[in-house]
C-alpha cells in the first residue's frame, strides 16, 4: 500500500518495485509460514519466476530457510518456506528510570533480557545501553543480528534522527542513535514509544483490516501513536500525536513540558500516585506497580486513585475520538491490568465524543508489558523491508530519507 502523491512526478524505479515485492513476500512468509512458493505466487499475484528469484535471494541472505516438505496426491511435493529464527534483533525500551534491553528473533519471540538504570545524562545512558547490547550479543553467539531498535518517551526528528522532544527524560536535541552506533558497530533505529506500539499492533497483531487506529500509552506520561489510512503519521519534525501535552486545564498542575494542566498530568501513572498521596495524606507508593497491588488487594484509596485516573484517561481519549475518528483505540500500559474494572469507566467517558456513526472500538493491548519491545522488533523489520520514495529534488538536501512514504504491507 504505497502512498499516492499527485504532486510528485517521480516514477517508481525497478529497484523500488523489487523492494515492494520483496517486502510483500517477506510479510506473507512471516504471517503464513510455513508456506510454499506456489501459494506465495497465488496470494501475492506475482509471477512464479519472480517469487522464485526473490525467495532465493532471501534464502541466500539468511532471512528465509526451507521448512517441511508438503504432501500432494500426485506431482512434485512442494517445499515450504519459513523465516530464519536465527535472525535476531536487539531491542530496548528506554524509560525515565529503567531501560529494558532484550533479544528477539524475527518472529517476535524474546530470547533473553536485562534491565539497566536510565541516567539523566544521555551520554551515560548511551554507554550503559551499548554495554548491555554487547552483553546480549555475547550471550547469543549463534544468532545473526540485524540491528538495534530503541523505543523511548519522546519524539525523533525524521530527518536528523535526533531526539528533539523528551520532557520526561529531560533530553533535547540528543543524538542517541549515533552514540549507540559508534559504541556497538550496529545500525540503530529509534522510535517514539507510542509509535512503536502501533508497529507492534500492525506487524504482530490482528489488525490486517484496520486502516485507522490510535494507540494510547499510559506510563510516566501519556503518548499517542497515530495509524492513519494505513500509514504511521509523523507530522512536522515527527511531532504528530502529542495529545498528552494538550492542556485540559490551564490552571492545572505543572507538566514536564513547561505547560500546565496537560492530559498526562491527570491521566499518567504519576498522576495515579499523586492521587493516592492526596487521598491518604501520606507518601505515595514508590512505583505504580505497587499502587496496582494495593488496589488488587482491596485498598479503597488505591481503588479511588485509579478510578480518578480512569476518568482522566477517558476524557483525553474523548478529544482523540473527536479529532481523529479512528476505527480502533488500543490502550497500552500497566494500568490495563485492571481493565475489567476500569475499562468501562474509560469507555463511558470517551463515548460522548462520537459525533456520528459507530463508536471506535476501545481495547487494551494483549501483552502491555512487551508491547514497546515488540514494537521495536517491528521497527527494525519495517526499516529493513519498507519502501522509501523520496522526491528527486529532496535527495541531495536530506541526510536521510523521510519515513512518511514507508509502505506498511498487510497480507
Amino acid at each position: 500500500m504505497a502512498r499516492i502523491s499527485f504532486t510528485n512526478t517521480q516514477v517508481a524505479s525497478s529497484e523500488i518495485a523489487r523492494n515492494i515485492n520483496r517486502g510483500v513476500l517477506l510479510n506473507l512468509i512471516r504471517r503464513r509460514q510455513p508456506i510454499s512458493r506456489a501459494d506465495l505466487a497465488r496470494i501475492s499475484g506475482l509471477q512464479r519466476s519472480t517469487v522464485s528469484l526473490i525467495t532465493e535471494q532471501l534464502i541466500a541472505e539468511n532471512w528465509v530457510v526451507y521448512g517441511p516438505v508438503g504432501r500432494l496426491p500426485r506431482g512434485r511435493r512442494p517445499t515450504f518456506l519459513r523465516l530464519n529464527d536465527r535472525r535476531a534483533i536487539l531491542v530496548a525500551d528506554l524509560r525515565p528510570s529503567l531501560t529494558t534491553v532484550a533479544v528477539a528473533d524475527v518472529n517476535g519471540k524474546f530470547l533473553s533480557q536485562e534491565s539497566i538504570t536510565t541516567m539523566e545524562d544521555p551520554e551515560k545512558t548511551a554507554a550503559k545501553l551499548a554495554a548491555a547490547v554487547s552483553r546480549r550479543m555475547e550471550a547469543h553467539p549463534d544468532l545473526l543480528f540485524e540491528g538495534v531498535g530503541i523505543s523511548l518517551p519522546g519524539r525523533i526528528d525524521p530527518i536528523t534522527r535526533r531526539i528533539m522532544f523528551a520532557p520526561n527524560l529531560k533530553w533535547s536535541n540528543v543524538d542517541l542513535k549515533e552514540m549507540v552506533e559508534k559504541a556497538t558497530g550496529m545500525p540503530v533505529e529509534l522510535e517514539n514509544a507510542a509509535n512503536a506500539c502501533v508497529l507492534a499492533e500492525v506487524w504482530f497483531g490482528n489488525t490486517e483490516h484496520v486502516r485507522d487506529m490510535v494507540v494510547v500509552t499510559v506510563s510516566e506520561g501519556i503518548g499517542t501513536g497515530l495509524f492513519i489510512n494505513g500509514h504511521l503519521a509523523r507530522g512536522l519534525h515527527g511531532m504528530a500525536g502529542e495529545f498528552g501535552h494538550v492542556s485540559l486545564d490551564p490552571d492545572g498542575p505543572p507538566c514536564s513540558c513547561g505547560a500546565r494542566g496537560c492530559w498526562e498530568v491527570f491521566a499518567s501513572s504519576r498522576a495515579g500516585l499523586r492521587y493516592y498521596a492526596e487521598l491518604t495524606k501520606s507518601p505515595a507508593p514508590s512505583t505504580f506497580q505497587e499502587l496496582l497491588g494495593f488496589a488488587e488487594s482491596g485498598d479503597r484509596f488505591a481503588l479511588k486513585a485509579l478510578d480518578k485516573m480512569a476518568h482522566a484517561i477517558g476524557r483525553g481519549i474523548r478529544m482523540v475520538v473527536t479529532g481523529i475518528a479512528p476505527e480502533e483505540i488500543v490502550v497500552v500500559g500497566e494500568f490495563t491490568r485492571m481493565w475489567d474494572r476500569y475499562g468501562p469507566v474509560v469507555e463511558a467517558e470517551a463515548k460522548p465524543a462520537t459525533v456520528s456513526g459507530k463508536t471506535p472500538r476501545l481495547r487494551p493491548a494483549p501483552d502491555p508489558r512487551m508491547a514497546r519491545l515488540r514494537g521495536t522488533v517491528a521497527l527494525v523489520l519495517h526499516k529493513r523491508f519498507g519502501v522509501t520514495q523520496t522526491p528527486v529534488n529532496d535527495r541531495q538536501n536530506r541526510k536521510q530519507p523521510t519515513n512518511g512514504a514507508k509502505a506498511v504491507i498487510h497480507s
